[in-house]
């Protein structure tokens, strides 16, 4: 599961419950801060045992929280976003499985200008990616999971797809907003959460889960491991894990 659980509500009760119900083996949050931390750390230490959070820059807080181990491989910075990404293997049950958790550049001019900043900042969503992405593993299979802040045809997405990694969400018959946001015209709702996964994995499910009071819904996925790729006949192995 992915997850942007808005900073601004830290410690929230409705943003805890979400995960409360243990449904996935990894979570992936972005906007954590050290009192999510402490709420998260003392609410569900006993369905999440492996946990470890990298506070960040306002809104850049990241986390993660996990059935089982993982290492922290690459703490990567900004420098082209506002906030920093972050690479973890996890010791899951489809053995060694590498993540890069990502929060890119929101639709914000440097001013503040929402108008400005939706023309401005896809060319800083792809040069995120792109430097994130030299950080991978090509030896392992990979996610590439959070808060894009943009839609599927964004150029971070494409960047992606171009090397083989694609969004899950639009395989699958879910509603696919999930981000909204109210204004006085009525909510503004996008797609701006995505579970990228390599020619390695085989999404079996992916949903977007309308709970919470974040200004995100969270969006999770069940992945199994494909082998035999690239034979004729080639299936999906039985084994499978739920982000």
């Amino acid at each position: 599961m992915t997850y942007n659980v808005n900073y601004g509500l830290e410690g929230d009760p409705a943003g805890v419950a979400v995960l409360a119900d243990g449904w996935a083996d990894m979570v992936l949050l972005q906007e954590t801060t050290p009192t999510w931390e402490r709420h998260l750390r003392s609410a569900l230490g006993h369905v999440y045992p492996h946990m470890a959070f990298r506070h960040c820059c306002g809104a850049g807080g990241l986390a993660a929280l996990s059935k089982h181990p993982f290492e922290e491989r690459d703490y990567l910075p900004a420098r082209a976003g506002w906030f920093p990404a972050w690479r973890l293997v996890f010791d899951s049950h489809l053995g060694p499985l590498q993540v890069l958790v990502v929060h890119l550049r929101p639709q914000i001019s440097d001013t503040g200008s929402v108008l400005s900043g939706y023309f401005t900042t896809p060319a800083i969503r792809e040069r995120e990616i792109r430097e994130h992405f030299g950080a991978l593993d090509p030896s392992l299979p990979t996610l590439v999971a959070g808060d894009f802040n943009e839609g599927p045809g964004g150029r971070a997405l494409v960047f992606l797809k171009d090397r083989g990694l694609r969004s899950a969400l639009g395989e699958f018959d879910t509603p696919q907003d999930t981000w909204r946001w109210p204004t006085s015209l009525g909510a503004v709702e996008m797609q701006l959460d995505h579970l990228a996964y390599d020619e390695r994995l085989e999404p079996l499910d992916v949903q977007v889960r309308p709970v919470g009071r974040s200004d995100h819904w969270p969006v999770a996925g069940v992945f199994a491991l494909r082998v035999g790729q690239g034979e004729p006949g080639s299936q999906a192995d039985l084994l499978r894990s739920s982000y």
